[in-house]
């Protein structure tokens, strides 16, 4: 199968890589961006599924088209499927993370929260007899510390975030409304597609003259949980999960078969990563309206991209 499993190309500068993505930043202040295929979870690289890169570059290309009239973002051009040239940004050191319901997995969520008997949550007071899944009454922040040294990020109040200097007043206020309102843009073309937006991961960042610009990625698969909106309302009844585009196959395969955080992992079964790389290009097609085309143009991806981005290679 045709992966993207990493792109080192020596002719590029400043090289930094990250779990899933290779990075490159240019002498003219931009930098490459490349999506491979790789997929990270438990701290570590499991596997590749094909044309993941392409899937969530494109996505992110779509809403950033979909939302550049409610917020500045990083995007400067895209030279290939899976690259995008963007403005370098000094990232803020906040997380900033979107929610319309009672729903997550994670530490931070605000369902795990709930469960264990907390009622006051990022600033935000919840009654008792929620049920899991059921719609809040309006969005809220769920603002976390964005720790860059790979320690763990820690809920915070917006009372806090402005305590602690993490952003100036103007800065909460700026990236709130920025943050509220592509949610609701969001939301509102999900539902169209007869999806709900359930709740999104933003990253921020500032340029030279201090201005707030969104970067990273936007309303992807990978940041951003998409229920199928027609199995919302029996779900909630039953008490059991809306339909998702449920991409953690793997992750499940691996938990099952070992300590993934000490073991080594198994060999993973095609089929598997097959299976996955369908559920991509599923969500994309989905949530865009668009038909997902892939782009087998050369021999391998990393050709591919090796040639779009040659025009970079001159003076370094």
């Amino acid at each position: 199968m045709r992966v993207l499993a990493e792109a080192v190309i020596p002719e590029l500068p400043q090289y930094y890589r990250g779990k899933v993505r290779e990075n490159y930043d240019l002498p003219d202040g931009n930098r490459i961006i490349i999506s491979t295929d790789r997929l990270s979870a438990f701290d570590r690289i499991l596997t590749c599924i094909p044309y993941k890169g392409q899937v969530l570059t494109q996505t992110a290309r779509y809403w950033f088209e979909q939302t550049k009239d409610i917020c500045p973002n990083h995007v400067v051009s895209y030279p290939d499927p899976n690259v995008v040239i963007g403005k370098r940004l000094d990232i803020l050191p906040v997380e900033i993370v979107v929610r319309g319901y009672m729903a997550g997995t994670t530490g931070t969520s605000i369902l795990t929260l709930y469960k264990k008997g907390e009622r006051q949550m990022y600033g935000v007071t919840f009654p008792d007899g929620m049920k899991d899944n059921q719609v809040l009454v309006e969005p809220i922040i769920t603002p976390t510390s964005k720790e860059f040294d790979g320690g763990h990020d820690e809920p915070l109040t917006p009372a806090e975030i402005i305590e602690k200097g993490l952003l100036t007043p103007a800065q909460w206020e700026n990236l709130s409304a920025y943050a509220f309102a592509l949610f609701k843009r969001g939301q509102d073309v999900a539902a169209s597609r007869g999806l709900i937006l359930v709740d999104t991961k933003y990253e921020f960042g500032t340029d030279e003259n201090g201005t707030i610009i969104l970067a990273d990625e936007i309303h992807t698969p990978d940041s951003s949980r998409y229920w199928m909106a027609d199995t919302y309302e029996q779900a909630l009844q039953n008490g059991t999960r809306p339909q998702s585009f449920d991409k953690d196959f793997v992750r499940a395969w691996v938990a099952e078969r070992c300590d993934p955080y000490k073991d080594d992992v198994p060999e993973i079964p095609q089929e598997l990563v097959a299976q996955t790389s369908k559920v991509y290009i599923e969500a994309f097609e989905r949530i865009t309206g668009e038909a997902f085309r892939p782009d087998d143009s050369e021999a391998s991806p990393l050709e591919r991209v090796r040639k779009n981005l040659e025009p970079f290679f001159q003076g370094v």
